[in-house]
């Protein structure tokens, strides 16, 4: 049986890496989100302080760094099929490339909107921007307003591929994986 995907989702800073080590702590199998690994190896050696908001800004290649993304998240996509367990979550989708390259007003070919079409996740629930939580690091370029602007682009986005995303209440980490829990019991 093909495990439910769940993708977590939402802004930088919105606390969705937290709640998907919160979920894997609570022992379900959980796809962690590669940009942060794929941008770590971008910046090497660059000048991190002249990067303001858009990682792509320090990489040869925007169009093959999103290529690389797409691809890994496809392949998280496609290797959770053979995972074994009811649920599998995954720390952003496939559609998420699309929303920052669309933010970043970059274009995209057919094939990452094919990827995100035949790739469906079970559900998606959304993580809204949370001021109170927000922080930067050596990673995450964007200011909260530019965060806030993000996530208004993923909605957009999932919405656009038919999902209707859940948006996740404020909460603490264990009320929030609660929630997150009780949301998938309707789909198992």
């Amino acid at each position: 049986m093909t495990p439910k995907r769940i993708v977590i989702t939402g802004g930088p800073g919105t606390g969705k890496t937290s709640l998907v080590r919160y979920l894997e702590e609570d022992g379900f199998l959980c796809y962690h989100e590669i940009i942060r690994d794929l941008t770590s190896e971008a910046i090497n050696g660059g000048d991190t302080a002249s990067f303001k908001s858009n990682p792509l800004v320090f990489v040869d290649n925007p169009y093959r760094f999103n290529q690389r993304i797409l691809d890994g998240r496809l392949n998280q996509f496609q290797k959770a099929s053979m995972d074994a367990g009811p649920v599998v979550f995954f720390d952003r989708g496939l559609p998420d490339v699309l929303a920052y390259m669309d933010y970043f007003d970059q274009d995209y070919g057919p094939d990452f909107v094919t990827a995100c079409r035949d790739n469906r996740y079970d559900k998606v629930v959304i993580l809204p921007p949370w001021e109170g939580i927000y922080q930067g690091d050596e990673e995450r370029f964007e200011s909260f307003e530019q965060a806030s602007a993000i996530h208004l682009e993923l909605l957009k986005t999932y919405i656009a591929f038919d999902y209707n995303p859940v948006t996740l209440p404020y909460g603490t980490l264990e009320e929030r994986s609660v929630f997150v829990t009780d949301l998938i019991k309707s789909i198992l």
